[in-house]
C-alpha cells in the first residue's frame, strides 16, 4: 500500500506534464524581446510566466525593431528615431547592442549620420547582421561581433522598410512601403536583382517557412499579395477582413499569421487554401507577430495597447495578454541554451 501511494503522485506529475507540453504551455527555452517604441526600452519578457521581467534604456529615439543573436546573448537593436516611415522627424543614426542576462547596452555602432536604421535579421547561413537603411535606399551589412560596418546591399527604391531572407541566404526581399514595391536582392553578390510593382503602398514582408512565397500587405485595400519568389510575379491576392500589417508563417508551413490593426484581429490564412480560415480578436493596433520557434504559440505585439497578445495555435484562442510597454512593437525571440 505505501509503495501504490507515493506512485499516484509520479502518475499524475508525469500526466500533467504531457498535458502541458501537448497544449503548448511546456517550458519555452527562450526569452521574448519587445521593442517598447514609446518608452525607448527594450523589454525582456519571461514568456513562462507571462511577465516583462526587466526593461532595458536604449539610450536613443526610437527603437522599433530587435533581433537576437543566434546563441541568445545578445539582442540588436536600431535607433530608427522618432517619425513614421516616410514622416517628418528625428533620422537615427546607430545601433545598439545589448547583453540580454546583464541587462545594459554593451555596443554601439555609429553610421555617422541619418539613414533610418529599422529591420535588423541575422543571415540564416553567414551570420551577419543585415539592417534596413532607408534613407540610404539600402540594407547595410554588419559584422554583429566586432559591430563593424562590411558593407551594402543596394535596394533600388527608397524607404525599404523591412526585409526577409530566404532559407538558405541567397536572396532578401525588401518592402518598399511608399513607392509600392518590393525588391529581390542577391545577398551573396550584393546587388539588386528585380524591382516588383506591388500596390500603391505596401507595409511590412515575410516568406513563406520554404521561401516558396513572398506576402506583403497593400495598404491601399484589404488584400495580400502573394509573390512567387522565383518568377518576382505577384500571382494572387488574398482578401482580407482588414487592411493588413506584419505577418509571419508556422514552422509546419501551414499557417500565416497577419495582423489587422484596423479590426483589432489577426487573420490566420491557411496557405494550402490561401483563404482566411480564423480570426481572433486581439487588443488595439496589432502590430508584429512572432511565432514561437516549436511553432505552440504565435506573439502579437498589440501598440496602442502596451500588450503581447499570446496566441495558442492549436485552437487559435488568446491564451493571455502580457503587459508590456508603450508603444510595443518589434518582436524577437532569444533561444536559450
Amino acid at each position: 500500500m505505501p509503495r501504490l501511494l507515493t506512485l499516484v503522485p509520479l502518475f499524475l506529475v508525469v500526466g500533467l506534464a504531457l498535458v502541458s507540453n501537448l497544449s503548448g504551455n511546456a517550458p519555452s527555452r527562450g526569452i521574448l524581446l519587445v521593442a517598447n517604441k514609446g518608452d525607448n526600452t527594450l523589454g525582456i519578457i519571461d514568456p513562462d510566466s507571462g511577465k516583462q521581467v526587466a526593461t532595458v534604456a536604449e539610450g536613443g529615439i526610437t527603437g522599433h525593431e530587435v533581433i537576437a543573436s543566434p546563441d541568445g546573448r545578445f539582442a540588436y537593436v536600431p535607433i530608427y528615431g522618432n517619425s513614421g516611415v516616410g514622416k517628418p522627424g528625428t533620422d537615427g543614426s546607430n545601433l545598439v547592442a545589448i547583453d540580454i542576462a546583464a541587462r545594459k547596452v554593451t555596443g554601439n555602432l555609429d553610421f555617422a549620420h541619418g539613414v533610418r536604421p529599422h529591420c535588423p535579421l541575422i543571415g540564416p547561413k553567414d551570420g551577419l547582421l543585415y539592417v534596413t537603411t532607408e534613407l540610404e535606399d539600402a540594407i547595410t551589412v554588419i559584422d554583429p561581433h566586432g559591430l563593424k560596418i562590411i558593407g551594402s546591399i543596394p535596394t533600388g527604391r527608397p524607404e525599404s522598410h523591412m526585409l526577409a531572407i530566404t532559407p538558405d541566404g541567397r536572396y532578401g526581399f525588401t518592402a518598399n512601403v511608399g513607392s509600392g514595391t518590393v525588391s529581390v536582392l542577391d545577398m551573396q553578390a550584393r546587388k539588386t536583382l528585380d524591382v516588383i510593382s506591388v500596390a500603391p503602398v505596401v507595409q511590412r514582408i515575410a516568406l513563406s517557412v520554404d521561401g516558396r512565397w513572398a506576402f506583403t500587405s497593400d495598404q491601399s485595400k484589404p488584400q495580400l499579395a502573394v509573390i512567387d519568389t522565383q518568377t518576382h510575379k505577384v500571382t494572387s491576392w488574398v482578401p482580407l477582413p482588414s487592411t493588413g500589417y506584419g505577418t509571419a508563417a508556422t514552422p509546419d508551413g501551414n499557417w500565416l499569421v497577419i495582423a489587422l490593426p484596423g479590426a483589432k484581429q489577426v487573420g490566420v490564412l491557411n496557405l494550402k487554401t490561401m483563404k482566411v480560415e480564423h480570426t481572433v480578436d486581439v487588443p488595439a493596433a496589432p502590430q508584429e507577430v512572432l511565432i514561437r520557434p516549436d511553432g505552440a504559440v504565435a506573439y502579437v505585439s498589440c501598440d496602442a495597447s502596451h500588450k503581447v497578445a499570446e496566441i495558442q495555435t492549436s485552437n487559435w484562442t488568446v491564451s493571455r495578454l502580457i503587459d508590456a510597454g508603450a508603444g510595443v512593437d518589434g518582436l524577437a525571440w532569444a533561444t536559450q541554451k
